[in-house]
């Protein structure tokens, strides 16, 4: 049936909608945009449960040749980077279609991991491209509330349980620690870019995967990306002028179901603390690559 109802289609010809007709070429689009990971308690960044159906969705449309990434994210979460990229390549591997990145202001870091999900990556002459490492930034507060006359109450159960807690001085066994964990991220990383990018890395390892980053005419030398362009003239370059670009996007509940949802924000001391230090860190992550 579903066989006769497509040559019914075809056989209309120009009669029936383009979204509706076999012979139109469909490359879904999905936005992956921000700071991956969460970033405070208003304001999500992206993960893999706020992706998961758009990728469901997107891979999912009928007639579609290929799913078109569009990305623009300096990093976050190493592993919300990797469990929606490790998503696109699973449902890529099911669906059996070719996935094309297209870097926008930023694909570094985790961002850059997304585009690895990839099998090219194209990105506008101005993106910055890479940062291959692992970093981790914070603020020491305990001048701070010593000056002004607060005291710090912290009661844990295991020695390093407060490890690295802003608002306690800094101990090196602590930074050693972090450094160590670091240096295993950064590995795995640096074996899922190889994988991914294969033959097509032309730098040395030390430069490549020393956490430097580049505007794309030096990404494509370094067979970071495969060319540079964007996603309206390479997808009709590639598969025609009537190529359907549809943005696939998640499904918006109901003004008074959000609302619902919505939980009484917490205006204590140490929240109000974590969600200015991860607004500061989240501007942090921007700036550092001019943005």
């Amino acid at each position: 049936m579903p066989d006769l109802l497509k040559m019914t289609l075809d056989g209309l010809g120009p009669l029936v909608p383009a979204r509706f007709r076999s012979d139109t070429p469909v490359v879904p689009v999905v936005r992956l945009s921000g700071i991956i990971g969460t970033v405070t308690q208003w304001r999500p960044g992206l993960t893999l449960a706020s992706q998961a159906k758009v990728l469901d969705k997107a891979f999912g449309v009928r007639n579609a040749r290929a799913v078109a990434l569009l990305i623009n994210s300096p990093g976050g979460s190493p592993a919300q980077s990797h469990l929606i990229f490790r998503r696109i390549r699973e449902l890529a591997a099911e669906k059996k279609l070719p996935v094309l990145a297209f870097v926008e202001d930023v694909g570094a870091s985790g961002g850059y991991m997304l585009s690895c999900a990839a099998d090219e990556i194209f990105a506008d002459p101005f993106s910055v491209v890479g940062s291959i490492g692992v970093v981790s930034g914070g603020f020491g507060f305990e001048k701070l509330i010593d000056k002004i006359g607060v005291e710090r109450r912290l009661h844990t159960s295991g020695e390093r349980k407060a490890m690295l807690d802003p608002f306690l001085p800094e101990k090196p066994e602590d930074v050693e620690r972090l450094k160590t964990i670091q240096k295993d991220i950064h590995e795995h990383f640096i074996a899922l870019v190889k994988e991914r990018r294969d033959s097509r890395l032309a730098g040395a390892d030390e430069t490549l995967f020393s956490g430097e980053f580049w505007t794309a005419p030096g990404a494509l030398k370094l067979g970071l990306i495969d060319g540079i362009g964007e996603l309206r003239s390479v997808l009709r370059e590639r598969y025609g002028e009537k190529v359907r670009t549809p943005l696939i996007s998640a499904e918006k509940g109901s003004l008074v179901r959000r609302l619902i949802g919505l939980r009484t924000p917490d205006l204590s001391l140490p929240r109000l603390a974590d969600d200015l230090i991860a607004t500061l860190e989240e501007r942090a992550i921007w700036s550092r690559y001019g943005l």
